[in-house]
């Protein structure tokens, strides 16, 4: 074997192993420490060879990575639609590797360290703005189980978190490739440090803060089994007298305010009308304050549904789901634009559909509303998508500063607080179904930066990127320049 077979050997071999590694941060449940290093193999190749053969290789070792999601995606799409989805983030990490690699080639400075990071957070802020499933999927997500980085989310939103996470590996990458050779390399090495060290003491320092305010019991109820249009009134009526039953018990219990999943049944106008009488006696009955979600297909088409009751058995709030799974958007169901907020005990409530809760954008309106607790529906993709369902959602609070207590089906029933702290957690099941009780203190939402800016910090990113895009089609500078 000649020295380009064996060169070809090992170009293949370390794009096979960069994909696997990169499997196991791109799926739905990523081991979050290795998000912080996963991209460091592929940025070195990119440095080691040629642009053309680093193309090859990082198409292989991305297309690998991200095929990791088709199991789920055929859950969610059909095949073509599948193709395209692998097809995109291939590219994406293609143009994410190759245009770092330009730009550190052509200036090998240390503020191209920066570089990687900043064209991260660009994409992620775009297709945030851009597209019907926003930024699904973020790394940022990735790292809901390291709970002392994600208070800088109260700062920057994701889009903060996410530079972090991608400044370590480029500065791992830089220090390899190119170690004291980089102009003023040590600026780049301890400005990532720096960051690093006071994003998790800020964490800290944040998780250490009480939570003053009244204690409030959660109770929380989900049956997997769906009522459609087709059901028979006694599979309909069995369901719907095991969420009674549930009902029931959680409020012996303690329970104050009593959370259902999304779309526990998909009704005609005139059962919609017959099920919120049914409901707002049953909140009556028990004086509790009683969410349930509900599809509704009338003369109008199908919506989807967030009905709030309250103890006097009135419907206090009703919410329209915005953001539509694709499923949904297939069978054209129309999305809400208002927003509902009830007050409880003094404190604000608001209300929000599962998929509503992965767009930042509305997690921010609805801190601008000074809520203190979110209540959630959701329904997600048997159990699949569970865990990066639940963790999406639970950032939101912690960039606004409020409780999230979601209730899905084919996931998991969870309670977190404004400093995104698990306070109770449980698995959804099929009939009889799952409840959870849970105690929170409930106070005044904790005020953060991010509510008041937006996502400004991911907006600078995208003009950052721009900026090094250019600087990448400019004329080599001279090496001593």
């Amino acid at each position: 074997m000649n020295f380009r077979h064996r060169l070809l050997l090992f170009q293949f071999g370390a794009a096979v192993l960069a994909g696997i590694l990169l499997r196991f941060v791109v799926g739905l449940n990523p081991i979050w420490c290795l998000v912080w290093f996963a991209p460091v193999p592929l940025l070195l190749l990119a440095f080691r060879f040629s642009e053309r053969e680093a193309r090859w290789i990082v198409t292989l070792a991305a297309c690998i990575g991200t095929s990791s999601n088709f199991q789920y995606f055929r859950l969610v799409m059909p095949l073509l639609s599948i193709i395209v989805v692998i097809a995109a983030q291939t590219l994406l990490w293609g143009f994410l590797i190759l245009a770092t690699r330009r730009l550190v080639e052509r200036y090998q400075a240390w503020w191209t360290v920066f570089v990687y990071p900043a064209l991260c957070v660009a994409t992620d802020t775009l297709m945030a703005a851009l597209l019907p499933d926003g930024n699904w999927g973020s790394l940022a997500y990735s790292q809901a189980k390291f709970l002392p980085i994600l208070p800088i989310t109260s700062l920057l939103g994701t889009s903060g978190l996410l530079f972090l996470i991608t400044l370590v590996p480029s500065a791992l990458a830089l220090a390899i490739a190119y170690g004291r050779s980089l102009r003023h390399a040590w600026i780049a090495y301890a400005l990532t440090g720096l960051l690093l060290a006071s994003s998790i003491a800020y964490g800290l320092v944040r998780l250490q803060r009480p939570v003053n305010g009244v204690e409030i019991t959660f109770g929380l109820v989900s049956i997997d089994d769906a009522i459609g249009l087709k059901a028979s009134a006694a599979y309909a009526s069995h369901i719907l007298q095991t969420y009674d039953q549930q009902i029931t018990s959680l409020t012996a219990q303690g329970a104050q305010v009593i959370v259902l999943p999304e779309k526990v049944a998909v009704l005609t106008s005139p059962m919609a009308l017959q099920w919120q009488q049914h409901f707002g006696a049953l909140a009556l009955q028990n004086h509790i304050w009683l969410e349930i979600g509900v599809g509704i297909f009338d003369e109008k088409g199908l919506t989807n549904w967030a009905w709030l009751f309250a103890p006097d058995g009135a419907l206090a709030s009703s919410y329209q789901k915005h953001h539509m799974a694709p499923p949904e958007r297939r069978a054209r169901y129309s999305p809400g634009t208002d927003y509902s907020v009830h007050t409880i005990d003094g404190y604000t409530y608001g209300l929000a559909v599962c998929k509503d809760m992965h767009f930042a954008a509305l997690g921010r309106a609805y801190g601008q509303r000074h809520v203190a607790v979110m209540l959630v529906p959701a329904w997600d993709f048997n159990y699949v998508d569970a865990w990066m369902e639940a963790s999406t959602t639970f950032v939101r609070g912690i960039e606004n500063g409020y409780a999230v207590v979601r209730s899905s089906r084919e996931s998991l029933l969870t309670v977190s607080d404004a400093y995104g702290r698990i306070l109770a957690e449980r698995p959804s099941s099929a009939m009889p179904g799952s409840s959870l009780l849970a105690k929170v203190v409930v106070a005044n939402p904790v005020s953060t930066l991010y509510t008041r800016i937006g996502n400004f910090f991911g907006w600078l990113c995208v003009v950052a990127a721009l900026v090094f895009l250019l600087l990448s089609r400019t004329p080599t500078p001279h090496p001593n320049g």
